[in-house]
């Protein structure tokens, strides 16, 4: 029903920028909201961050103060604004849609490879 694309990952250097984005077409049934997550080699998938059809946010500890969520309803895509990277933020990162009864439901993205380097 819905499709996620991603795209902006690559490989950059400790202490740079990236931004990530998410494209969402086809259609989309008791929509909640958005978020981004992550998983390292070797690691499980874990939240990185949520925003919700009005706008509210949160963070995971671990990217608070570093990374920024956002979404333009208008071109139906997310957002996550990397800033400050550390090594430990390589892995590859999934956005991800949440619908259905009890915002149960999602739909995921391909994932895209982010990678820092020191």
């Amino acid at each position: 029903q819905v499709q996620l694309v991603e795209s902006g990952g690559g490989s950059v250097q400790a202490g740079g920028s990236l931004k990530l984005s998410c494209a969402a077409s086809g259609n989309v049934f008791s929509n909640c909201g958005m978020g981004w997550y992550r998983q390292a080699p070797g690691k499980e998938r874990e939240l990185v961050s949520t925003i919700s059809k009005d706008g509210t946010t949160s963070y995971a500890d671990s990217v608070k103060g570093r990374f920024t969520i956002s979404q333009d309803n208008a071109k139906n895509t997310l957002y996550l604004q990397m800033n400050s990277l550390i090594t430990e933020d390589t892995a590859v990162y999934y956005c991800a849609q949440y619908f259905g009864s009890g915002c149960a439901m999602r739909s995921w993205g391909q994932g895209t490879q982010v990678t820092v380097s020191s």
